[in-house]
């Protein structure tokens, strides 16, 4: 009988084991989307609605990079940096200068 009590202990051991991290997941991802609505609120106030656009095209070509930008706005703007809102001109600006020039390989065989 004491093999049997002990194989249940275990079992209701690792359930609650598993609930736990079940819980702890969800409390994550629950934070994680609290984290990019209050991006997305602070984007909106940062970006005009066509300098969001182009956000959100160049976050799918290149997200780590827009990413790193949108943390940037988000920065100067949360320390007074950044007194008005970035139009589409502007945002394109920022992009060029934060772009790295492409750099031309060229192969010669001999």
């Amino acid at each position: 009988m004491s093999d049997d009590q002990e194989l249940e202990d275990i079992r209701r051991k690792k359930l609650e084991e598993l609930q736990q991290a079940q819980v702890s997941e969800e409390v994550q991802e629950a934070q994680k989307e609290q984290y990019d609505q209050q991006r997305q609120v602070a984007l909106r106030k940062i970006l005009t609605p066509e300098a969001r656009e182009r956000m959100a095209r160049l976050r799918i070509a290149r997200p780590d990079f827009a990413q790193a930008v949108e943390d940037q706005l988000i920065m100067l703007a949360t320390s007074g940096q950044l007194n008005t809102v970035i139009d589409d001109a502007n945002l394109l600006l920022i992009l060029e200068k934060l772009t790295p020039e492409k750099r031309d390989i060229t192969i010669k065989r001999r």
